[in-house]
């Protein structure tokens, strides 16, 4: 039976041969595409309501940027198909 803490483990596995620094980056990456890190240093001081309402306005410019890209990277290749089909 698994325990609780095993559950939630977030970790990176070290390759043979792998050095210590090298897998370190690999999990500060990891815990920074997560949002572990801007979480973490987000709940170590107060934020005021203001904060907190420009803090959501920045992530939602960067989550709308990057869905914006997808959409028009699929449009984009839809007008190829259409060009080439005409």
């Amino acid at each position: 039976m698994a325990t609780m803490a095993n559950d939630n483990f977030r970790g990176v596995e070290m390759k043979k041969g792998e050095p210590v620094d090298r897998a370190l980056k690999r999990l500060k990456t990891k815990l920074d595409t997560e949002g572990i890190l801007e979480e973490m240093r987000r709940r170590r001081a107060f934020e005021t309501p203001t904060q907190r309402f420009q803090r959501k306005l920045r992530t939602a410019s960067k989550r709308n940027k990057v869905r914006w890209q997808y959409s028009n990277k699929s449009a984009a290749d839809k007008e190829g198909d259409d060009k080439n089909e005409g």
